[in-house]
């Protein structure tokens, strides 16, 4: 899909977005309960449907009404023999089902992307080797299959938090207490922290014993309860985005008291208008495209702990690189580093592309607003916002989309 736009002016209120983030815990939570649970606040993005598709993989019965989700759950316990779990191109999908589907002694097979497969797993390998689990990965694929046993696992802190997400699923199902122990650095604290929150939620139990170590207690089980999706901060950044660059956009619907990490947006935004700045994306990876774009318009930037954009749904700190280059903006990409030059912005000399991310394709939109231009790829915002180009035009931004 290609969109075309013609420069204009963004100018009215929008409501943020639910957060996705939120939105797969609080799913994966009821259908992991015994009895019916409601999600409300869910959007139908192709990452949300991908959970959808997993869960009743695995035997939940989940039905889809307007913006909320009815949830039969499996009562911690696979019904379906040998499952399939599609996971599209959802890399919170599959790092949070990998535990999830060694509930179970049989077989279980999670396909998806070949871009997906391509992103770390190595964190549940070592794992399943040491458990002697088998875990046989394609190009496409990973089957596994046994039961996961409880116990001591260490986990490294700044590959991803996910791993430890999908392990705090699964472990509290088990028959006995189990502990991970992080090793320095962790980044993404805040994302384990809503996990946590999430399983709080839904009745279980698990507990910080200090900065490094979790404690979860076997033996629980979730249980069934009604519940709304918060706001999402990561997406909301983009809208927000036209505020800082001057024009008069509101978003509501974000809870002060969030622990999404994205929330830092509103200050890194203040940041990058008053001066040059160092800024940490440890625990915002997703912030990374919204923040090289505005900072290129800007007064430049020195974005650290940057590495792991490379295991993204792109290289997301070489595909903007190469995207701002086409306005003008230099951007020098290192190994766990990124430094934006701020320049005079210009209509693109070319054609700009989604590199099949979404929030590539939403910060290089932001951009186009304020210069005209084509972007090709577009469709890659059904991941997370489906809407997003809607609610673009609701705010006054014009574009023809084909």
């Amino acid at each position: 899909m290609k969109v075309t736009f013609d420069k204009s002016h963004a100018n009215g209120c929008v409501t943020a977005p639910p957060s996705k983030s939120m939105a797969h815990r609080l799913l994966i939570a009821a259908g992991l309960s015994e009895g019916e649970s409601v999600i409300h606040n869910i959007a139908q993005s192709e990452d949300i449907l991908a959970t959808l598709d997993c869960l009743t993989a695995l035997g939940a019965n989940c039905q889809l009404e307007k913006d909320s989700v009815k949830v039969s759950g499996i009562g911690g316990k696979i019904q379906t023999e040998n499952p399939l779990l599609p996971c599209r191109e959802c890399g919170s999908t599959l790092r949070f089902f990998i535990p999830i589907a060694l509930l179970s002694r049989q077989k279980t097979i999670l396909c998806g992307s070949e871009r997906l497969f391509q992103r770390p797993l190595s964190v549940y390998e070592t794992i399943c080797r040491e458990q002697s689990l088998p875990f046989c990965q394609s190009e496409n694929s990973l089957t596994v299959q046994g039961r996961l046993s409880p116990g001591g696992f260490q986990v490294a802190g700044n590959i991803s938090s996910q791993f430890v997400s999908g392990l705090l699923f699964a472990l509290p199902l088990l028959e006995t207490d189990s502990i991970i122990k992080l090793t320095d650095p962790v980044e993404s604290r805040s994302y384990i922290n809503l996990t946590i929150k999430a399983l709080a939620d839904f009745g279980v139990s698990v507990t910080w014993q200090d900065q490094n170590t979790l404690a979860i207690p076997g033996g629980q089980s979730y249980r069934a309860r009604e519940i709304t999706v918060e706001g999402d901060y990561s997406n909301a950044a983009f809208f927000s985005a036209f505020s800082a660059l001057g024009e008069t956009v509101r978003v509501t619907g974000l809870d002060n008291a969030s622990l999404q990490g994205d929330r830092i947006y509103i200050d890194y935004f203040e940041a990058l208008k008053e001066r040059t700045p160092t800024l940490s994306l440890a625990d915002c990876p997703d912030l990374g495209p919204i923040l090289f774009a505005l900072a290129g318009v800007q007064n430049g930037a020195h974005f650290t702990d940057t590495a792991r954009l490379r295991i993204k749904e792109s290289d997301r700190a070489a595909c903007m690189a190469e995207e701002l280059k086409k306005f003008g903006i230099g951007c020098d990409v290192g190994e766990n580093d990124v430094m934006i030059r701020p320049a005079k912005l210009a209509p693109p000399s070319q054609i700009l592309y989604g590199h099949n991310d979404h929030r590539i394709v939403m910060a290089l939109s932001v951009l186009l607003s304020l210069t005209g231009g084509e972007i090709e790829g577009a469709e890659a915002v059904a991941k997370s916002m489906p809407d997003f180009f809607e609610r673009l035009a609701s705010l006054g931004i014009k574009m023809q989309i084909n």
